[in-house]
């Protein structure tokens, strides 16, 4: 922990603000989206199938509107469109804490997801811009507070349910409107480093996403990356439902499991904030990006392979009377795979935001992200459901099926991006050499 503030503090304000503002961004949300399912069932009195559309919408408006937010940064300026988003997110978080109005509540929901669409692109763009050759260490300190900010967030969020869930979005919408504020004094308006040639031209939005479209090579790269973004969301998805149900299993009971639940998202952040830094720069002072992106692809392979000694464990547990043996059961699977997710994201994830900055030669930066926000977002909405379709089937080899062909996705990312490493497209292209003019004689 002293190597990363010693490493902090050696960041000008703004790329300090910035990390700042991302752990109180996953704090507030953390802090009331576990919980609203429950609050919209049980005390406004919604009906599931409701509930899920609510929910939904908010998926739907953040991942199908990045390239629009990040056509909007663009255009607007990335400290415009962080404060945009916040300032949205405080109105939609406090909609939903008082609402009982299905319409009320979709519209709120859809505003949270958009949001999250017009500042994810701009504070990365922003971050990107700032840090200057120092991305790949940015982008370290980042996510640390990212998962400590999704640490804090639940925690926060149980502790004020206890009142009220009322309470619970009003101090999230709090939150957000302090942040809101807090950059609007302290972030410099002008993104520094970037180039500012496209809104000065006038090209526009719709001219700088076809430009993004049209970089093959971008696109390959961000195709082959977001199948470990489907493995990575098991993390709130899959393994949570799996160590819930071996509770319920071996007898330990529904509320021993959603403490196991906890006990897994504290795995997955401890293991980012004490070993983030050190990897990053061990990676990036042997490595690069060529060969991180494999790596961390095929460690989140093989995160799910414990996953398939769980039924083992289980039927060894419900015959024995030891609670330790039942603890090993329900907990032992999803902690190593949580921690071999969290390596391997910890391999990747500094330099694939690095890539995209290199690609995009300081240009469109946040159009970039949108679009590999995009791609991300497409590849967990459709492998949820095949996930989610596996655990709902019947047969109990259907499980093992979900952990073997996550792990293949993972194989097949690994060997996507090893592939696109040797034919050394993690580098811009150079481009080419002005012709000199010719004088007359």
């Amino acid at each position: 922990m002293i190597t990363t503030w010693n490493r902090l503090a050696s960041f000008d304000p703004a790329v300090r603000l910035l990390m700042v503002n991302q752990l109180t961004i996953n704090a507030a949300f953390f802090m009331l989206m576990p919980y609203l399912a429950f609050h919209l069932t049980d005390s406004v009195g919604v009906a599931v199938w409701a509930v899920g559309l609510i929910l939904g919408a908010r998926n739907l408006c953040q991942q199908g509107m990045f390239l629009v937010g990040a056509g909007l940064a663009e255009r607007f300026g990335h400290k415009s469109a962080i404060m945009a988003g916040c300032g949205l997110r405080t109105i939609g978080f406090a909609a939903l804490g008082f609402a009982d109005s299905l319409v009320v509540l979709l519209l709120a929901s859809a505003l949270t997801g958009f949001a999250g669409a017009l500042f994810n692109p701009a504070v990365r763009a922003y971050l990107a811009a700032s840090a200057g050759e120092r991305r790949v260490e940015a982008f370290a300190l980042f996510n640390v507070f990212y998962q400590v900010g999704s640490l804090i967030g639940p925690l926060l969020g149980m502790a004020l349910l206890s009142v009220d869930f009322t309470v619970v979005a009003t101090v999230a919408a709090i939150l957000f409107a302090a942040l809101t504020v807090w950059q609007w004094l302290a972030l410099p308006a002008t993104t520094p480093g970037t180039e500012d040639t496209d809104r000065e031209s006038g090209r526009g939005v719709i001219a700088g996403i076809v430009d993004v479209f049209r970089d093959g090579r971008f696109l390959l790269i961000a195709i082959a990356m977001s199948g470990t973004y489907l493995l990575n969301f098991q993390v709130y998805l899959s393994i949570p439902l799996a160590t819930q149900d071996a509770a319920v299993e071996v007898g330990l009971g529904a509320d021993q499991g959603r403490y196991a639940v906890a006990f897994l998202f504290l795995v997955t952040a401890l293991v980012t904030i004490v070993g983030q830094v050190r990897v990053a720069a061990w990676i990036k002072e042997r490595w690069g990006a060529a060969r991180a992106l494999p790596a961390g692809a095929f460690i989140m392979a093989t995160a799910f392979l414990p996953m398939l000694a769980a039924p083992a464990l289980i039927e060894a547990a419900s015959g024995s009377e030891s609670w330790v043996a039942a603890l090993v059961a329900v907990t032992a699977p999803g902690a190593l795979t949580v921690a071999l997710l969290g390596l391997g994201t910890m391999v990747a994830y500094p330099f694939e935001m690095d890539t995209v900055v290199r690609l995009a030669g300081r240009r469109s930066v946040a159009l970039h992200y949108g679009l590999y926000n995009t791609c991300s977002g497409a590849a967990i909405t459709l492998g949820n459901l095949l996930v989610g379709a596996g655990f709902d089937a019947p047969s109990p080899e259907a499980r093992s099926t979900v952990w073997l062909s996550l792990a293949l996705v993972g194989a097949v990312c690994a060997t996507a991006t090893a592939l696109i490493g040797r034919a050394g497209w993690y580098s811009p292209r150079p481009e080419p050499e002005p012709v000199p003019e010719r004088r007359p004689v």
